[in-house]
């Protein structure tokens, strides 16, 4: 850096920074309050899973008929022990110590392990668009099982009938009102929600131990040789397939990582336990109910039975049903909270374009973003309005996490070896959790046709959005050239001098996206330079850098020993509104104080004492396509997809606070380098046949009765100076000519 530098730190707004100092950003601590908050945010998706999971397997393998004692056991153990494993093991115990500065989820992971291999981004966004294919399909799911179950009730089932239309609208209605409370942010909507969960968790383990206690030989389910010897006994009807109902007692796990940066890792620590035993003691006590019941002529005269509900004492039953359905709608918080992270990590990984993101609490990691909240809310009515009931929803449900988790197992496997330079433990890792969630996607796999196709369609979109985004982003860094800003000091020096081309603006502004303070884009010089020369008093050079924290207000400038040409770094904090107009008059106002810049006498003025800060013009450049770019034709369609999904997304003017600024938008065409010009041959064509060209003229159908028209007229003999003075004397040339006259008056005044 040049003696030019000035590094101020400055407090652009001193009392605000104050007032929030003691909020640095970092892990988010272990509290009551955010224990509160983990539980109604985190767990809704696996807090529910115990309502449909014992249900799902004894179905399928043949009804409550072919209960038996080694049957339950060994489902029991394959429940207890994937969840272990599969939820405690990879992702509590594995996953969330590969955060990325306390943020969790797939992207977070990815970027910790990208310089392992530069493959490894194919897995993160298979992975991150199957998870946020699902967090769209889980509150149409979760919702319409919840409204459908109230017809388990005598009240609900007069309240819904037997069609779908009231469910539908019922739906509808709480998933508008569920997208709708989310730009309140997670800590409110976990303060909401946190009480209601702590008590659908009390209620599973109180259920659970109730039925339990008659029968304390269900214990043997926490061995896991029971769930091997059932997975290839004769009593497994539904053979390695009954591993995809397995599957959905741990379909939140994914989840519960990727939220991890809106509670913090020390609370899911936490509360884990207790969630996770009162999910054990409540299939515990399903099977000890089902062992306690198979014979009941009641139960086998039943079509499907379902032991979540039916272990309960009937005054109960209400009470649970309306609990559970609360909690299935707060099931669908999760994803919600968890697909705005994953967005929001990749938009920093050059994944998708730049968003708007609100920041409703004093930690980064709780966040909104409205346009993805607005896509997923039109998703899940689209999702609701197809499918129509929760069974054919359920048949896509899963598919996607499966992926996920597949993907994550790829990428934490690499971390593994990459990072902690544990080749074993990789080796184990990949084995143990790769041949598990193989087989819960082959499971789930059998479902495509039945509505799972629904769901690679959504990811396959998705992913095709990562890809146009990434790839686009990385033609465009091909054709970017960085120039050393210190070799056209003199030019911008002379233009700045020069009165042959007039004032432009006291202050021309660019916003930049390279950090780098010595360099600029070859766009912006050659905008000033070249593109019509602009001369302005100052040069400002913008780019703003977002921190960790949440009230950062400081900034560097680059003067490269002059006193016009300025490379600004603004460092605001996460939760600073962006005025970029504001913060750039108030460094004007201190470089001016501290002599680096002259004063901007003003020669006019409406004020009586006229300020030294002169005017200020902002120019942002818009790269467009042009036929002459050196790509080929599939890179030419990525960026035209790439610019119009940028198009849609929103004005950086509205980002940064210009709206009322003066503006030049400059659109420069994406090249570097241009494909070789195709030389023009002069030739000399006659006169007489290019006259001849001009006379011929295409006769059809058209243009038949316009000549026919014409050649009419000449025949009549009319004077046109006749014809001219009759149409002068209708009313509607008079008010014409009035309407001139006037006009003529006000530009001569």
């Amino acid at each position: 850096m040049s003696k030019g530098v000035h590094v101020a730190h400055n407090k652009l707004e001193a009392s605000l920074q104050d007032q929030h100092s003691q909020g640095g950003h970092g892990a988010i601590p272990l509290s009551a309050g955010m224990l509160l908050v983990t539980l109604g945010v985190v767990y809704g998706d696996i807090g529910t899973s115990p309502m449909y999971t014992m249900k799902s397997i004894v179905a399928n393998n043949g009804g409550i008929g072919t209960v038996s004692e080694d049957m339950i056991l060994g489902a029991l153990s394959l429940v207890i022990w994937t969840m272990t494993l599969v939820t405690t093991v990879k992702y509590v115990l594995i996953a969330m110590k590969a955060d990325n500065h306390n943020e969790g989820g797939i992207f977070a992971l990815f970027s910790l392990v990208r310089k392992v291999a530069p493959w490894l981004i194919l897995p993160a966004m298979i992975g991150g668009a199957a998870l946020l294919a699902d967090g769209i399909l889980t509150p149409a799911v979760t919702v319409t099982t919840a409204i459908e179950g109230l017809r388990t009730i005598e009240w609900g089932h007069a309240l819904l009938g037997d069609g779908q239309t009231n469910v539908i609208i019922i739906t509808i209605i709480i998933i508008c009102g569920l997208f709708a409370m989310q730009r309140a942010g997670t800590s409110s909507i976990g303060k909401l929600f946190g009480p209601l969960m702590t008590l659908w968790f009390l209620f599973l383990a109180g259920a659970g131990l109730f039925n339990m206690l008659g029968n304390l030989s269900i214990l043997r389910a926490l061995n896991p040789i029971r769930g091997i010897m059932f997975l290839f006994s004769p009593i497994n009807h539904s053979g390695i397939m009954v591993l995809g109902f397995v599957f959905l007692s741990t379909t939140g796990a994914e989840a519960l990582y990727s939220d991890m940066g809106h509670v913090g890792k020390a609370n899911i620590y936490a509360s884990w336990p207790f969630v996770k035993a009162a999910l054990i003691l409540n299939y515990l006590g399903q099977g000890a109910w089902l062992l306690a019941n198979n014979s009941n002529p009641q139960m086998l005269a039943m079509d499907i039975v379902n032991p979540f509900y039916m272990m309960l004492p009937e005054p109960l039953r209400p009470f649970a049903i309306v609990l559970s359905a609360v909690a299935a709608i707060i099931a669908s918080q999760a994803l919600i909270t968890g697909s705005f992270s994953l967005v929001s990590e990749a938009t920093r990984l050059n994944l998708m374009p730049h968003l708007r993101i609100h920041y409703p609490s004093d930690t980064k990691g709780q966040l909104y973003i409205p346009l993805v909240n607005n896509i997923m809310w039109v998703g899940c009515i689209f999702i609701v309005l197809l499918f129509q009931n929760s069974e054919r929803m359920e048949s896509a449900y899963g598919l996607a996490i499966t992926v996920t988790m597949l993907m994550t197992t790829t990428l934490l496997t690499s971390y593994i070896a990459g990072i902690l330079k544990h080749k074993l433990g990789a080796c184990v890792f990949a084995l143990l959790f790769g041949a598990i969630e193989l087989c819960f996607f082959a499971s789930c796999l059998t479902m495509f046709f039945d509505g799972g196709y629904v769901m690679i369609f959504l990811a396959s979109l998705l992913f095709g959005l990562m890809y146009v985004w990434r790839r686009g982003t990385a033609i465009e860094r091909t054709q970017t050239i960085l120039l050393p800003v210190s070799k056209y000091i003199d030019q911008l020096n002379r233009l700045r001098n020069d009165e042959t081309y007039p004032v432009l603006a006291d202050n021309l502004v660019f916003l930049t996206n390279s950090p780098d303070p010595l360099t600029l884009d070859r766009d912006v010089l050659y905008s000033i330079l070249d593109k019509h020369p602009k001369r302005a008093k100052a040069y400002w050079f913008i780019n703003v850098h977002v921190t960790d924290e949440p009230y950062t207000h400081e900034y560097s400038v680059e003067t490269f020993g002059t006193d016009f040409l300025f490379r600004v770094r603004l460092d605001l904090g996460f939760k600073v509104n962006q005025r970029v107009n504001a913060y750039l008059r108030q460094i004007v106002g201190d470089l001016m104080a501290s002599g680096e810049l002259p004063p901007q006498h003003h020669t006019y003025s409406i004020y009586e004492t006229r300020g030294n800060v002169g005017d200020f013009r902002f120019c942002m450049l818009r790269k467009m396509l042009a036929p002459e770019t050196d790509i080929n034709r599939n890179d030419h369609r990525v960026m035209a997809i790439k610019y119009a999904v940028r198009r849609a997304c929103g004005s950086p003017a509205r980002w940064y606070g210009l709206e009322n600024s003066a503006i030049i938008i400059e659109y420069v065409p994406l090249f570097a380098r241009m494909r070789p010009a195709v030389k023009l041959v002069r030739t000399q064509v006659p006169l007489e046949v290019q006259i001849e060209e001009a006379e011929e003229m295409e006769v059809d159908i058209f243009s038949d009765d316009l000549v026919n028209g014409n050649e009419a007229g000449r025949d009549m003999n009319v004077d046109p100076t006749e014809l001219l003075e009759s149409v002068a004397d209708t009313p509607e040339q008079q008010q014409l000519d009035g309407l001139e006259n006037e006009q003529l008056n006000d530009a001569n005044f």
